[in-house]
């Protein structure tokens, strides 16, 4: 039987069982090997829901994973049992305006696996085996762990940030770059900021342990402003010192902090989903700051992968918390305690 990580409600995840799926054709089963929480998963689990998506039946959790192929469909060609792929769980439709504009980040009718935004939600990765699209499976290089190939989908969306960072503002070698926020997103934004040769990666957030991991992965100075309120004035001089900012923390002092420290001309990139905040906007007029959307990613999943085959960034040190998934329950308990855990994935079965 395939075991599965389910969410019926609010705060109710369970560890059930249902029969293994077959790979249809243009299919490959892949047995999960790794598949880690995302702060949708956890908003799902806390409140029910992310704004008006509700939960409204049960869903499998996770969109985050990488395993290794079961089983191949018919029809599918370069993809061969015991291979580890990166899994991409955005599936666009093809045919809406946007698809046919080449725009399918904004596809109409997205279908993206653990997402309740449709009925019926598109069930995710947290379980033993899944039967998916062979064009969403990305091999990943040998010697590459699970782990990090479940990384994937979070790197796809910060290098998805990276590109419209360098639209705007040009690339990011030499630049003096702020990060607000050391979650998940905020460190593997620090991560590409340092492959792509940032002169100064600064690093905010409210907790030493998440910083820390900020610092192992390329930050050149971390900044605990809960500790420190005043630790970014320095930064604000002159009109504000930092070239471009990744706001990752979807919290309003950090928005205005980075609004404040960013120098006349300069660029923030808001990656972090926050709701309606005030913003000061005097200031983005007068120092003519360019504040930038990002939102999932397109053909930064395949570089993304392509970055984690290279081994170019230090990614070990996110993965701060692995479970099993028999433990599912107590590892989402983790991976809500920002305190402590920076990402948190679960293992499955045979394939880990």
């Amino acid at each position: 039987m395939n075991r599965i990580v389910r969410l019926h409600g609010q705060k109710d995840l369970r560890l059930e069982t249902e029969p293994a799926p077959e790979a249809g054709p243009g299919q490959v089963t892949v047995a999960i090997a790794a598949a880690g929480f995302c702060g949708s998963d956890l908003h799902y689990h806390s409140d029910g829901g992310i704004g008006t998506i509700r939960v409204r039946e049960p869903i499998i959790l996770g969109h985050e994973a990488a395993g290794r192929i079961a089983s191949v469909g018919e029809g599918v060609e370069g993809l061969e049992p015991g291979q580890l792929v990166a899994i991409n769980p955005s599936h666009p439709c093809g045919t809406c305006r946007f698809c046919k504009a080449g725009q399918p980040i904004h596809c109409m009718n997205m279908r993206f696996k653990g997402s309740a935004m449709f009925l019926p939600h598109e069930q995710g990765f947290m379980r033993d085996i899944v039967a998916i699209g062979a064009g969403q499976c990305h091999p990943v290089a040998e010697g590459v762990p699970p782990t990090e190939a479940a990384l994937a989908e979070p790197l796809a969306v910060c290098r998805r940030a990276v590109t419209r960072a360098t639209e705007i503002a040009g690339p990011i070698e030499g630049k003096r770059v702020l990060v607000t926020g050391s979650g998940p997103i905020g460190v593997l934004c620090v991560a590409l900021a340092k492959h792509f040769g940032a002169a100064e990666i600064v690093v905010t957030d409210l907790q030493d342990a998440t910083l820390e991991i900020a610092r192992q992965v390329g930050a050149t100075r971390v900044v605990n402003v809960a500790a420190e309120p005043e630790g970014l004035e320095p930064w604000a001089a002159e009109k504000g010192q930092f070239d471009l900012v990744f706001e990752c923390s979807a919290a309003a002092p950090a928005l205005r902090s980075a609004i404040a420290c960013t120098r006349p001309l300069g660029t923030i990139v808001q990656v972090g989903v926050m709701g309606d905040t005030p913003i000061p906007f005097n200031m983005l007029v007068a120092k003519e700051l360019n504040l930038v959307g990002t939102h999932r990613f397109g053909a930064e999943f395949g570089q993304a992968v392509e970055l984690i085959n290279s081994r170019a960034l230090n990614l070990a040190p996110v993965v701060t918390h692995v479970f099993d998934g028999a433990q599912a329950v107590e590892a989402i308990a983790v991976a809500s305690d920002r305190s402590q855990a920076v990402k948190v994935q679960l293992i499955f079965g045979k394939s880990s």
